[in-house]
């Protein structure tokens, strides 16, 4: 399904992927009188310019930061699983942070949301082990985009999910998508801007459902390019409403070129379920606004 989720910052992170892969090694462990604290973070995108911050503090990481510091009475800083672009949501991003306080689970909770904007919520908190890395122990990222099938353009969902107004066929979208599967080099569904060290990229899964006017597409993969699962969306668009074949997919994934494959699609479906970690960390990996979507 950027990621299709990277803030906008004009430093070298400017354009990362939606989920950054694990490039970079993880910090040295905080000091034995410190706590590791991991926190599960859902959002809307809309109103913020990504998730990383920036500095006119328009961004998600901003305003948690801040939230965080105003509850522990000092400074805080966070690092994310997986950073958003501009309009994309989160339903279950998962950060980490070091501090000296020993405060229970739903403490954190509760206080951080007591200082947070209404379309920004922390929905858990773990205590985890000093090596945990929010980023680097991560084995893969999940990323739905959400999509309404109608004649008419969405108004309450606006800004909440993807539009078109053609028919789509699934068993053709399946069929392309199928392609994608495995470890590939994705050039074609990267953008120009993308920061990643290498566009060769494990996809493990493209599953493709449909309730009433509403598809639902669940990419799941190792890690993303920036703009990755939206320029797969164009593509499973256009391969949907006919314009395309299925066999075109492939093509363009062979192609490693842009420019041969469909215009990115629009940021408002397009959400960060959350990271996959090993099990015995003991992690969530659902959110109540999981139950929401259709």
């Amino acid at each position: 399904m950027s990621s299709e989720p990277t803030p906008e910052s004009r430093a070298s992170d400017a354009r990362l992927p939606e989920a950054l892969s694990p490039d970079t090694a993880a910090p040295d462990a905080p000091p034995a009188t410190t706590r590791r604290i991991a926190l599960g973070v859902a959002y809307r995108g809309e109103n913020y310019h990504g998730w990383q911050s920036q500095p006119d503090g328009r961004t998600v990481q901003d305003h948690l930061e801040a939230a965080l510091s105003q509850f522990a009475a000092m400074p805080v800083t966070t690092l994310c699983a997986g950073r958003t672009d501009t309009g994309v949501h989160g339903l279950n991003q998962v950060v980490h942070f070091d501090t000296p306080l020993n405060r229970e689970p739903f403490s954190w909770v509760r206080g951080t949301n007591r200082y947070l904007p209404k379309d920004i919520a922390v929905q858990w908190c773990h205590e985890v082990p000093r090596s945990f890395h929010a980023r680097n122990s991560a084995r893969g990222r999940h990323y739905r985009y959400l999509l309404v099938e109608s004649a008419v353009r969405p108004a309450i969902e606006t800004r909440g999910c993807g539009w078109v107004f053609r028919p789509l066929n699934g068993d053709a979208m399946r069929e392309a998508a199928a392609h994608l599967i495995g470890e590939h080099d994705f050039s074609s569904f990267r953008s120009i801007d993308c920061q990643a060290l290498s566009p060769v990229k494990q996809l493990r899964q493209i599953e493709i459902s449909q309730r009433g006017a509403y598809w639902r597409f669940d990419v799941e993969g190792s890690a993303f390019l920036h703009h990755m699962v939206r320029n797969i969306m164009g593509c499973l668009i256009a391969v949907g409403t006919g314009t395309r074949s299925p066999g075109w997919l492939l093509e363009v994934l062979n192609a490693r070129s842009r420019q041969v494959a469909a215009p990115t699609f629009a940021a408002d479906g397009l959400y960060f379920v959350g990271p996959v970690y090993d099990a015995e960390l003991n992690l969530p990996v659902h959110t109540a606004a999981m139950d929401w979507l259709p």
